[in-house]
């Protein structure tokens, strides 16, 4: 059996060792599948295995392949929605409860990490940069929304002399600092959690693309060479959703996101570029993204593209982003540049539910390193019978986007196009 091996990537190079897993062939049985191994997926088997169920997890091509084992790493809290979005359109009651639960997220992957000894270069703390000086006012609002209606603690304002102890760039003109963030390195986060499932009793098929799922009684996926028959299953596809069902994939949008790491820098000069430590996002809507590396890298997120065609040259693409935001960096090594799609809702707000009995959860629309693990977890407990907080999720609002199969794609390019130039304005 050939499975197509990780993408190139720095997270690649530095992987924890996971054995290959097998490729489904013939007929299985068990309690519950999990089509995806990334982060969703392995969450849900996880937390489904040591709630005694018996389950069996299909993954197309190998752990972590796609976005859980290619994104920026950062930990960032909550969802895409600030808390004052949702409390200005939902209430203060169902505020509360979404981003309650939505902040149990941090402390549930921390947990994981330090329970299975996973290996992943965890360090705590986000800094969400101020691009405009409106965006600092739009982050003060949120920070006495945040205490009004949880108390929330970890946070501050970081007024706009302060900048320079978070990072060393002259864009920016404040920002909002959050203990309860981080970063690490997804893929080997991936990889712990499948160590962890598999130590739980979860059997992993790898290179077992799932070509067709029945969500009734019983749950049936289908691969080319094999099927499982279960009582529940799960789908955790994100980007690869509409290839099992058509609805779901409407409503999400791939977007092609690309990152770089550069050469070793000196200890000295990566102090220099973010004193802090902390992983770093700033407001923009199409925004830039960056962290250091266990390496002493710079790994840095800029520029989206609309369409499935990566650039030619990526470094290159996102060089201009990164010498941008580090002027000081300016012809620096490159060492590996990689891309991969994440999924985005139109509202960007994640979309759970069930059809028959199946469950899914996806649409993370940049905030999956967190809420992906907390969505696992809330699956295996819908499962046992306690909905209550994936219903809370799944009462979300969310519609296809607009366009059918033809038109959708150029739809979406040109309101991103209108974003990216009020990013600029």
């Amino acid at each position: 059996m050939i499975v197509e091996a990780h993408a190139p990537s720095l997270y690649a190079a530095t992987a924890n060792p996971l054995p290959a897993q097998p490729q489904l062939r013939g007929e299985e049985r068990a309690d519950v599948v999990v089509v995806g191994g990334g982060f969703t997926g392995l969450s849900a088997a996880l937390h489904a295995a040591e709630a005694g169920f018996s389950v069996i997890l299909l993954e197309g091509h190998r752990i972590g392949w796609g976005a859980s084992g290619r994104n920026g790493g950062q930990l960032i809290p909550g969802m895409r929605w600030s808390a004052t979005e949702l409390a200005a359109r939902f209430g203060d009651d169902a505020a509360r409860a979404l981003v309650g639960t939505a902040n149990t997220a941090g402390d549930m992957v921390r947990d994981r990490i330090a329970r299975h000894a996973i290996a992943c270069d965890l360090h705590r703390g986000h800094f969400h940069a101020a691009a405009k000086p409106a965006h600092l006012a739009d982050m003060r609002r949120e920070l006495n929304t945040l205490q009004r209606l949880l108390d929330y603690q970890g946070a501050r304002i970081v007024e706009p002399g302060a900048v320079g102890e978070y990072v060393a760039s002259q864009l920016y003109h404040g920002g909002f600092y959050d203990a309860n963030g981080g970063h690490f390195q997804p893929l080997n986060y991936a990889l712990g959690l499948a160590g962890a499932a598999i130590a739980a009793g979860v059997r992993i098929f790898e290179g077992s693309m799932v070509m067709a799922m029945e969500h009734g009684t019983p749950v049936i996926a289908t691969t080319a060479v094999g099927r499982v028959t279960a009582s529940h299953g799960v789908l955790a596809c994100d980007t690869m959703m509409g290839a099992l069902d058509r609805s779901l994939g409407r409503m999400t949008m791939p977007v092609a996101n690309y990152n770089v790491a550069t050469v070793p820098l000196s200890p000295d000069r990566a102090a220099a570029l973010i004193p802090s430590g902390v992983a770093i996002s700033d407001s923009k809507f199409v925004l830039n993204y960056y962290r250091l590396s266990a390496e002493s890298r710079l790994v840095f997120g800029g520029g989206e593209k609309y369409t499935p065609r990566a650039p030619a040259d990526i470094a290159g693409f996102v060089r201009p982003y990164l010498e941008r935001v580090f002027p000081q960096l300016a012809g620096v090594g490159i060492d590996y540049a990689w891309g991969g799609m994440v999924g985005v809702t139109l509202n960007r707000l994640p979309q759970f539910g069930r059809i028959g009995n199946s469950f899914y959860a996806h649409g993370w629309s940049g905030h999956g390193a967190l809420l992906t693990t907390l969505a696992g977890s809330l699956i295996a407990r819908a499962m046992q019978g306690d909905a209550e907080r994936f219903d809370l999720f799944a009462r979300l609002p969310l519609r296809p986007f607009p366009g059918g199969p033809l038109l959708r794609q150029p739809l979406y390019v040109l309101g991103m196009l209108w974003y990216s130039l009020r990013d600029r304005l």
